[in-house]
């Protein structure tokens, strides 16, 4: 992959999209069960010791057990949510009935450019289930950069419009994980500068950055002061796809070429942001198969 020509542009292009999220979990049983029932996710595969997720024969999702495994302690750094995004309001409708039913809803918030449910999982990992607006109504900046604003959104009127259906329609996916890191600095200097996301929006102790236009990739936020790194269950990883092999190939080539400490995997290669959580990048066309530990 070392020899791959460099491309110009930034090393995660504007092309890229998410693919999925895994969470090392103790209780795999109750936390599938969750991400079936109340998220609306088809069970994909299933071992003893791990699970895989999806929509529509798209994987989002991956668990992992480990009953070894600490707790994520608090003070450290790692996954704030992950955020499942549906295709419109009817299916955003049908979620908020199935967490009301079979989960507790935490939260709900019109972003201006999509409309999100919270909700928090078995082992203490936050959920998001949202739809976006469409493209041309989200509020822009003069310089073309996303607005992301928050205020309340009307629960009746979304819940009207649900179509009842059980689980998550074709055309689900992983729109964004948002992480609670360190420091900002720190957390931009990687995202940004390295792997070249744009930031979209900043507030009081938030960025939200993404590839090519879209409102958000990657959030992160210094919310609760977290200072230590990443570690115990939790988020294990996220992955980009890249359009080809020959992108991620020069995705490798740079970031080595920039001293970034890069670990292959079989369909990609990881690295890791400064507070030890793990990115990883494999084409879309590769099989997603088994990613690994």
């Amino acid at each position: 992959m070392d020899d791959a020509p460099e491309r110009e542009g930034p090393v995660i292009p504007a092309t890229a999209r998410m693919g999925r999220t895994a969470l090392t979990v103790a209780d795999l049983d109750g936390t599938v069960a969750f991400y079936r029932d109340a998220v609306g996710l088809t069970v994909q595969s299933r071992s003893e010791r791990a699970a895989t997720l999806g929509a529509g024969g798209r994987s989002v999702l991956e668990l992992r057990r480990d009953a070894d495994a600490p707790p994520r302690a608090r003070g450290q750094a790692g996954l704030f949510h992950n955020a499942f995004r549906v295709p419109d309001r009817t299916a955003l409708g049908a979620a908020l009935e199935r967490i009301r039913d079979r989960g507790t809803l935490d939260g709900a918030s019109d972003h201006h450019v999509s409309e999100a449910l919270y909700c928090t999982d078995p082992e203490g990992n936050g959920v998001e289930v949202y739809a976006d607006r469409p493209r041309e109504a989200w509020p822009r900046a003069d310089d073309g950069t996303v607005e992301i604003g928050t205020v309340p959104l009307d629960l009746q009127a979304l819940a009207a419009e649900s179509d009842g259906a059980d689980a998550a329609p074709p055309g689900t996916d992983l729109g964004h994980v948002h992480l609670e890191v360190s420091s900002l600095d720190r957390a931009r200097a990687f995202y940004a500068d390295r792997l070249g996301l744009g930031v979209q929006t900043e507030t009081r102790g938030a960025s939200f950055l993404a590839a090519g236009d879209y409102h958000h990739h990657v959030g992160v936020n210094t919310w609760n002061g977290w200072t230590d790194p990443a570690g115990g269950r939790g988020l294990a990883w996220f992955e980009f796809l890249l359009p080809d092999a020959e992108a991620v190939a020069a995705a490798r080539s740079r970031l080595s070429a920039a001293d970034v400490p890069v670990t292959d995997r079989e369909t990609g290669f990881e690295v890791a942001d400064p507070d030890g959580i793990a990115v990883r990048v494999r084409a879309v066309s590769e099989s997603a198969g088994s990613s690994g530990p």
